[in-house]
């Protein structure tokens, strides 16, 4: 893995290139094709390789809670939220809980009990769907946040999720849940790694929904190459 920006160095310390401001911070990490692909086939996997995976890895070690769609976590088949013993080992070092908690979003709380990605789950998960939805048959796998009356409310979800300690917050996606965090002006960072692949046609983005007023422009922190992948770390 090579240092393209800022200056190159020997074996680049990950954590420290990729760790956040001590304030709250929600950080999104993606995978796109060069064509702006968000997917090949319907999952994004096809786009990642080793290097990518690596700093997938690193980011969840990193993280308090990873906000995730229920669509994302059926489409890509999520597994519990697991980290390596070394990974656990660090984070433990550091007085923070051995795994990060599992926040999923889902309007209509349109969700499985049994999914491996909650009832596996080493931490009791967090649901965050609307208010007045009947959330009752995942009440034995998960904490739930109802917030939002004619839909959800994200930044009152996020404030609450902070209320519980859980202040450095990553998000893997969907496209919508990208797009509704953007247009709610909650993004501080986003990790896009840029795959040399051509995906043709027909697959989204790797955000979605309506068009923001105003495009919000982050700057460049480094940039990384491996494996022909481009990874790209921008913050506000």
């Amino acid at each position: 893995m090579q240092l393209l920006w800022p200056a190159p160095a020997d074996e680049p310390d990950l954590v420290e290139l990729y760790r956040t401001p001590p304030e709250p911070w929600l950080r999104l990490n993606f995978v796109s094709s060069l064509d702006g692909a968000g997917h090949v086939g319907g999952k994004s996997e096809p786009l990642s390789g080793p290097a990518d995976k690596r700093v997938f890895g690193l980011l969840r070690m990193l993280c308090d809670a990873l906000v995730v769609g229920a669509g994302t976590v059926r489409e890509e088949n999520y597994h519990a939220l697991r980290l390596s013993e070394e990974r656990r080992a660090w984070r433990l070092a550091r007085g923070l809980p051995e795994y990060p908690t599992l926040v999923v979003v889902s309007g209509r709380a349109g969700l499985d009990p049994t999914h491996r990605a909650l009832a596996d789950a080493p931490v009791r998960p967090i649901v965050i769907t609307r208010a007045g939805t009947d959330a009752g048959h995942l009440a034995g796998v998960a904490d739930v946040i109802t917030t939002g009356d004619e839909g959800l409310d994200l930044p009152e979800a996020i404030r609450q999720l902070r209320e519980r300690g859980l202040r450095q917050i990553l998000s893997e996606g969907g496209p919508r849940l990208f797009g509704s965090l953007t247009a709610a002006g909650l993004v501080d960072e986003l990790c896009l790694t840029l795959s040399p692949l051509l995906a043709g046609p027909g697959a989204g983005r790797i955000t979605d929904g309506p068009p923001l007023e105003a495009p919000a422009t982050l700057t460049l922190r480094h940039a990384l190459l491996a494996e022909g992948l481009l990874l790209l770390r921008y913050t506000r």
